[in-house]
């Protein structure tokens, strides 16, 4: 029975790439990084899957920045009318 061996993500993608790209059969691939061919295939197959996530996560990361800048703005309002309240008070 073969052992598992872990591949980092950088790796797997790397290899998948490859593939993807066409300029090499999967058995020079393979045989390139030590791997077995269906690895290669499964890694191809779940890159192809999945690339669409490339472009979701900067999706997120924008709107991830439109709702810190309207937080900060919002506390600035709020300091500033913290500022104001007090500064009523401390007439009284």
């Amino acid at each position: 029975m073969g052992r598992k061996r872990k591949y980092t993500a950088q790796f797997k993608a790397k290899v998948a790439f490859e593939e993807a790209k066409g300029d090499k059969t999967i058995s020079q691939i393979a045989s390139e990084y030590g791997i077995h061919p269906q690895q290669v295939r499964a890694w191809k197959k779940e890159f192809l899957k999945n690339i669409h996530v490339v472009f979701e996560k900067e999706d997120q990361a924008k709107e991830l920045k439109k709702a810190l800048e309207k937080a900060y703005k919002k506390i600035g309002q709020l300091e500033v009318e913290k500022d104001f309240l007090s500064g009523i008070l401390r007439k009284y």
